[in-house]
This record gives C-alpha cells, structure tokens and sequence, in this order.
C-alpha cells in the first residue's frame, strides 16, 4: 500500500468519526446545554460573580428628565370659557447616582438586602434652561391636596376657606427648581400652625435626592436562576396595602435593575416600582439592536392602565371603589398621603381620547412617551431602557370650596419624567466578549460538523485525482500494432544454402 492510499485512507476515517462526533454531539445538545448552565451560575446576585459588582454600582450613566406643562390660560380655564392650554416645557436634565448600599446576604446566601439612595446633580447641557430661573405655571397642589382634606369638615374647611383668600388660588407660578426640590407654601405653613403632621415644605421631588425608597430584598438566583433579581419583601413586606385586591397589593418581578437570563418572546416580565405604588407587567415588542448587541423590546401594553371593563383585573386599584377611572390613568391617592394624583403614561398615552381631548396642547407619540426596557435575552443584562411617567392632578367640584365651582372632573397634567439608560462601551464590550465565547461555544459540534464535511470533500477530491492518475499510466504503457508483413530473409541470405557434407562411404 503506498502512501497516498494510506493517506487518503487516514482523511477517510477521521473525516467519518468528526460527522459522527459532531451530529452525536448535536442531537444530544451537549455545549448549549453546557453554556446555559455556566450562565446560571455565573449570573448570580452574589460575591465573587461576574454580575455582582455592576448591580452594585450600575457603571452605565443614568439620566432623569423632567418636562413641565406650563398653562397659559389659567383664568379662561377658572372663568369656564375655555378649556385648558398648556405648553410642554424641558427637559431639565439631571444625572442620577444610584449606588447600592448596606448590602446585606440573608438567608444562607439565597437572598440580598439593599438601600439603593438616589443622588441627582444638574446637567445644563442637556437641558432647555436654568431650573432657578425658569417659572412654570401650574395648579397649586398643596391648595387642592388641604381642600380635599377638609372637604366636609365642619371645622377645618371654615378656616382653609380664609386661608385659601391670602395663601393663594387653584393655580400657582414657581421656578422649576422649586416645583422639584420644594419650596414653603404659605397655605402648608398656617395649616402646619394647626396641625403639626402636615409639613409647611412642598416639591415633586422634595426629599429625594440623597433619600432611597425604602429597603428591598433580592433573590440571589443560586436557588433557581429564574428568580434572579426578583423582589421578596420591600419594607419588610411582601405584599402591599394601599389597594382593595390581593391581585392589585402584589409585589412582584425585579425592581427594574435585574432580569433573569435566557429570556423568551412569550413571557410577561413583572416589574414592581414605588413611584407608581404598584407592581407592572411588560411583553415583548419587538427584536433590537443596542451597540451590536441583540435584544428583546419589552413594553407596558394597555391593559396595564385599562378601566375595569377593558381588564376586570384592575377594579382593586380604583380608589375608592366607587369611583374608577377610565383607561390609561390611575389614582394613587393612597399612597400619597391623601393628594388627589393620577398617574398616566406621558400626554395620556394608550390613555382614552377623553383625557387627549380635555386638554389643548397633549398630543401622545409611541416613539416620545412610550416606556420600555431593552433586554439581551441570552443574558438578562439590561442594555437600554426609558422609564416614562406623568404626574396629574384630579380637578373637580369641591362642595366645601366655591373656588372650585367652575370645575368639572379633568385630570390636569402636571409634569412628566424620562428616566434613561444605555449601556456603556466598556460593558458593551464584555458583553459582546461574553456572548461570542458563548456563540462558539454553543455552535462547536457545528464546527466539527463542518470540518468533517470539508474533510469528505477533500477525500473525495484525492480519490478522483488518484483515479485519473491509473488511467494516464495505463494509456501510457499501451503498445503500437505490428504489422503483418513479414521479412523475407532468402532475400538477405541471397543463394546460398547450407549443406552438410556426406560422409565417404565404407568399401
């Protein structure tokens, strides 16, 4: 045997044992099944795991915009001539730092508690204006929330109706850093003088920067990978009690910082956030790409904010019962201390046209005001989000309050806020590092399959070449005819023959 024969013999065997071990490896599923559990076990809230210290201290830069809704047409609106006008105005752009504190491992490991203090400082260059300089006009919350109070009172709404004459109207203009930070309202500083639980300071967001919501409890996902991120108590708490149902008091799903890995299409991600005093669900929109990055879309759909006879899920949070709103707007009265806010998507979005129409100036667009979170569902890491909430106020006939006798029911915006985040390029690319290492990895019974395919191709190749080879050798050996004509050889020997002498006889 030469050594092209044991060469081509070698190509063959190896050839037909890498299509075995490759289609055996497939079918069996061995590397993906490999992956996913390294994944799992790597993508844990714990010490030491590759997720652990970006949940920590999240490195992507978060942004929090506030957009006012200036109204300027106060007095027509009061007066009952017209309905009311406003101008969006923002954003006022501020960074947010949200670094996770007193972490704390309960529960042998298996679950992790943590403060997570938010800090906001000022990016001018982001926003429209300077928040000190620039005044708003907007309805006078701290005037509606002690109406609402007294309403009814016997004692209480006498004396907030004298207030109410030097204190200040149904609206009210304050610079923007104001309305966020908070200011002393002149209404809140008398009542404090009568009722010392009722604070004299008033902002959207006044004590929050440096404050945290209250301490949470994680699932590590070591138990069940499932579980990672997902809350277990807020407070302490496992459930609320600001709504009328056990649905509707739910705590459920992560708290918007952490998603479980191997995301599918079909699954419903719970989120449960303070702000809006409940838990939300989202479902998958559509595939995107963040940075090179694949990812899931996942959005609130409408049944979310729907009215009781769109989703019957929802009648525990209308408050109180009797009074239910309609869809896409939610009454978090109980939750804040009694105020009469509403919480929407911004500009009424997947709202009721009613809402829309009530108020000049609202025109709701999916691209501006819808909230979502972009996922890499192989991981769970969160690659891009935008979390949109507006702010309103119930305005309505008050009995007690002549003040209010031009009014009809009429949710008013207040303002809205976007809160962004995008993954940043150092995370991307060990992001992008993770995920092709595990490509490659999940995909090598392919490679091996593809190896043996080219290892049969040249097989094939080397077989044919040697073929073509015995031919042309044959060929080559092959003799001419000889012809039929044969030599006279009389002609060269002329005349002569030869003759053997005779003996002489014996006498």
């Amino acid at each position: 045997m030469t050594r092209k024969s044991c060469g081509i013999y070698a190509t063959g065997i190896i050839a037909a044992h890498l299509l075995i071990v490759g289609i055996a490896l497939m079918v069996a599923d061995v590397f993906p099944r490999l992956i996913t559990k390294q994944l799992k076990g790597a993508i844990t809230l714990t010490e030491g795991s590759k997720v652990f210290d970006s949940w920590k201290n999240p490195p992507p830069p978060v942004f929090m915009e506030f957009f006012f809704f200036n109204v300027t047409n106060s007095e027509a609106f009061l007066e009952g001539t017209e309905k009311p006008r406003v101008v969006e105005v923002g954003p006022y752009c501020y960074r947010e730092y949200r670094p996770k504190e007193n972490v704390t491992f309960v529960e042998n490991g298996t679950k992790v508690a943590a403060l997570t203090p938010k800090t906001f400082v000022f990016v001018r260059e982001k926003s429209v204006g300077d928040p000190a300089d620039d005044l708003v006009t907007t309805v006078n919350v701290p005037a509606l929330a002690v109406m609402n109070k007294a309403q009814g009172s016997f004692l209480f709404a006498p004396m907030v109706r004298a207030w109410m004459k030097t204190a200040g109207g149904i609206f009210t203009t304050r610079s923007v850093s104001d309305l966020l930070w908070g200011y002393e309202d002149p209404l809140l500083k008398k009542v404090n003088g009568f009722k010392k639980s009722i604070e004299k300071d008033f902002g959207f967001m006044i004590n929050k920067n440096g404050s945290h919501d209250g301490e949470f409890v994680y699932h590590t996902g070591e138990a069940d990978y499932m579980d990672y991120g997902r809350v277990d108590t807020w407070k302490g708490e496992r459930k609320l009690t600001f709504w009328s149902s056990n649905y509707s008091n739910l705590i459920q799903g992560s708290d918007g910082s952490a998603f479980h890995p191997f995301l599918t299409k079909e699954e419903r991600l719970n989120i449960f956030t303070p702000d809006l005093c409940r838990s939300i669900y989202m479902e998958f929109e559509k595939d995107v790409d963040v940075k090179g990055i694949p990812g899931y879309r996942f959005t609130p759909p409408r049944s979310v904010l729907a009215s009781v006879v769109e989703n019957p899920d929802n009648e525990g949070f209308c408050s109180p019962p009797d009074k239910c709103l309609g869809s896409g707007v939610l009454k978090v009265a109980a939750c804040k201390k009694g105020a009469p806010v509403v919480v929407s998507f911004p500009h009424f979005y997947l709202g009721e046209t009613d809402y829309i129409n009530a108020i000049d100036g609202i025109s709701p667009v999916r691209e501006h005001h819808q909230t979502y979170v972009d996922l890499n569902p192989t991981t769970g890491i969160l690659i891009r989000a935008s979390k949109r909430a507006q702010f309103n106020i119930l305005l309505e006939t008050l009995s007690s309050f002549s003040i209010t006798k031009g009014l009809n029911q009429t949710v008013f915006p207040l303002f809205f806020l976007n809160e962004t985040v995008v993954i940043d390029d150092v995370s991307a690319a060990r992001l992008h590092r993770l995920l092709l290492i595990a490509n490659i990895a999940s995909n090598f019974p392919i490679f091996i399959i593809a190896l043996g395919g080219l290892l049969l191709v040249i097989l094939l190749v080397l077989i044919i070449r040697l073929r073509k080879r015995k031919t042309t050798a044959k060929e080559d050996t092959i003799y001419s005819p000889v012809t039929d004509k044969t030599e006279d050889f009389s002609d060269k020997n002329g005349s002569y023959v030869g003759m053997t002498p005779l003996k002489a006889e014996r006498a």
